[in-house]
């Protein structure tokens, strides 16, 4: 399914002088929530209880709803502070259904339910896996002729919200790419473009993962943008300023954290190791947002994470340090997919503890320096956008320190040693 068509893409890419290929994979991820999921539930004939974490208090009385059998007039759900959601305690509320059975086999009993760590890792509702080729046809000169971005994999409305599926189209899917004048806009223009949507849905139950599509479509576009300056001989944010001519939006936070990290001149040495920088921009939940990662990797491989330079618009800042707060919370999220991926074994999930799903620790967390530049007219979001921008900043800054570039995440296994 189409999801952003202009031009004659493959006509384009088909007559180009040149073509740049390159494909691109995100696999499941697990929300690894610090608190397991859990409820306590009473049930009596006429009423049903309900005490948990939720991020959605509208669906867990649904889910008590249906699984007390009441109506909705005779369920009560308290809302608790939860220890982490990301999305987990969202749309589905398992959880909520199973403490509410158990009730009501013990009426006028509190039941507390708390699932264990392996439970909560085996029963989640995981980041979609995709993969994504892009093909980008070329002048003699080295311009963009035509994109064709091709996503193939699973997508999240239809396990979640089946009926929002229209014609056999998830919108979602295309977050971050579509055309301008909506909600995740592309930022560039392209004389020809098609990007479209193979779905593919495996057994695997997906869920919305803190910036949802965003996080993977950012990573294809930015690291692909990145492939194109290279193979062109051009400075990747000079490419991107060619392309973003039309997107003063998107380009003044680009160029918010080039001239804050100090783009074109050398990053400083750390502990005699060189420092290199990489880019990322895009938008979502209706904010513009970019990055530029600063990082070393050693003659060992090893990848060391210094500085990330972030900045967003969201239209309106009522509290600049809460959404820098929500910056910081996010880069610890996003660059966790550095570290672990959940597999399939048999078909079920192998990994059932952070022994086998790694995560960020502090010890890997860069400094964050967050710019705050609200153009007004607008109301966006800052706990989400910002995740997505982190990842492909730090992966241009690896391709640029080593000569080798990733294409699929997570990073372990994978030698980052120069090429």
């Amino acid at each position: 399914m189409v999801g952003n068509s202009s031009g004659d893409a493959r006509g384009a890419i088909a007559s180009a002088a040149r073509r740049v290929e390159a494909v691109y994979a995100y696999p499941h991820q697990n929300h690894a929530c610090m608190e397991p999921m859990n409820a306590v539930a009473r049930f009596t004939a006429d009423r049903c209880e309900v005490w948990t974490p939720t991020q959605n208090g509208e669906a867990a009385l649904a889910a008590a709803s249906e699984s007390s059998g009441l109506p909705a007039s005779k369920c009560e759900v308290y809302k608790i502070n939860l220890g982490g959601g990301f999305g987990r305690r969202g749309a589905v509320h398992d959880w909520v259904r199973q403490a509410v059975a158990i009730a009501k086999e013990m009426p006028g009993t509190p039941v507390k339910l708390l699932w264990s760590r392996e439970e909560d890792m085996l029963h989640g509702r995981f980041h979609p896996v995709t993969q994504c080729k892009l093909t980008a046809g070329l002048d003699t000169s080295g311009n963009i002729t035509g994109l064709h971005m091709r996503i193939s994999g699973q997508s999240i409305l239809a396990g979640v919200f089946p009926q929002n599926i229209k014609d056999g189209k998830d919108p979602v899917v295309f977050q971050g790419l579509n055309e301008g004048g909506g909600e995740a806009m592309i930022g560039y223009s392209f004389p020809n473009v098609m990007i479209d949507h193979a779905m593919r849905n495996p057994h695997v139950p997906p869920g919305f993962w803190r910036g949802v599509n965003l996080n993977q479509n950012a990573i294809y576009l930015e690291c692909f943008i990145d492939e194109i300056a290279a193979a062109t001989n051009q400075d990747p944010l000079e490419l991107r300023r060619k392309l973003m001519t039309k997107h003063p939006t998107h380009l003044a936070v680009l160029n918010a954290v080039a001239e804050r990290s100090g783009w074109g001149k050398p990053a400083p040495n750390v502990d005699g190791q060189k420092v290199f920088r990489g880019l990322a921009q895009t938008h979502g939940f209706g904010s513009y947002v970019a990055a530029c990662a600063e990082v070393s990797v050693n003659a060992e491989g090893e990848l060391r994470m210094h500085r990330i330079v972030a900045a967003t618009d969201c239209g309106h800042a009522v509290n600049p340090q809460q959404i820098e707060a929500q910056i910081e919370g996010s880069f610890v999220y996003g660059l966790s997919a550095f570290f672990g991926q959940c597999t399939v074994k048999n078909g079920r999930i192998e990994q059932a503890n952070f022994d086998t799903y790694p995560v960020m620790h502090m010890r890997h967390m860069p400094k964050v320096e967050s710019i705050v530049m609200p153009s007004g007219g607008f109301w966006g979001g800052v706990g989400e956008p910002t995740i997505a921008v982190a990842a492909p900043a730090v992966m241009n800054a690896i391709s640029a320190a080593t000569g080798k570039r990733i294409r699929h995440l997570p990073l372990t296994g994978q030698s980052l040693k120069r090429a």
